[in-house]
């Protein structure tokens, strides 16, 4: 899908935006995790923009080949072009095993690996925080709008704990538009996109049942109220695919509910 963004200006201002957060909120700069994917790649390199130091994170467990080669592209790429770049690897894979070997087994194997998944991706998030700690670092989300507010594709105090969100509010076709304008490597620009959770090669289409660009259009179409009664074939079954999702994921897009203690009740 086209973007109609005014891109260098777009791009000023989200690192105008994380550039003023960290200063007032007396922060020394960014911690993200590099994946090898778009999202993150888009993310640290804004972050990389605003002259603060940036520390990129690698944490494998059990990657693909290519996801490690593409976070390694990515970092190599930041640190040509940007002083402020710092970057470490921790490889959790023992650390995941280990808590794995620990915890117990279910008979549902499909419940199983996606509950595993998610343990990666918080694994990944206390790693980060950890180092954020240290450095007196904000952590840098990299979820785009269709994963953090369309179909909620993301988990839960896992990628979704972050301090920061600066490309939550930008499709993805507008994410690949100012990826493409910065320069972010080709390999990544042009990857399958995939959460690399699962140890295979699952695509997030795969998971997801629709591509981002179908998504994309089936959010944008939900906003303008429309409804399944405005859709035949494929663009139907895209849009009750994403209505689906949005539905079952509100839990994790809304804040947290608190059980408010009525007046009467409170001596």
């Amino acid at each position: 899908m086209k973007s109609n963004l005014k891109v260098p200006e777009t791009i000023d201002y989200i690192v105008n935006w994380l550039r003023e957060y960290a200063q007032n909120a007396g922060l020394k700069g960014f911690v993200v995790g590099i994946s090898g994917g778009i999202d993150s790649a888009l993310t640290s390199t804004l972050c990389a923009e605003t002259g603060l130091p940036t520390l990129c994170v690698e944490m494998p467990i059990h990657q693909a080949e290519s996801q490690v080669s593409r976070a390694k592209e990515q970092i190599d790429f930041l640190q040509s072009r940007y002083e402020n770049i710092s970057c470490v690897e921790v490889d959790l894979t023992h650390t995941y095993e280990t808590m794995i070997y620990a915890l117990p087994v279910i008979a549902d194997a499909a419940r199983l690996q996606l509950t595993q998944a998610n343990t990666r991706a918080r694994l990944r998030m206390t790693t980060l925080y950890y180092f954020a700690g240290i450095h007196q670092l904000l952590v840098a989300g990299t979820g785009n709008k269709v994963e953090d507010f369309g179909v909620g594709f993301y988990t839960k105090y896992g990628d979704g704990g972050v301090d920061v969100s600066p490309i939550a509010d930008l499709m993805k076709s507008e994410v690949r538009t100012l990826a493409a304008y910065l320069k972010v490597p080709e390999s990544i620009l042009n990857a399958e996109p995939t959460d690399g959770l699962f140890g295979d090669d699952r695509t997030d289409e795969d998971q997801l049942g629709a591509s981002y660009d179908e998504l994309e259009k089936a959010m944008l179409a939900d906003e303008a109220g429309k409804t399944e009664t405005d859709f035949t074939g494929r663009d139907l079954e895209v849009f009750t695919i994403y209505k689906r999702l949005n539905r079952i994921n509100q839990h994790k897009m809304n804040p947290i509910p608190v059980c408010v203690i009525p007046e009467e009740l409170k001596l």
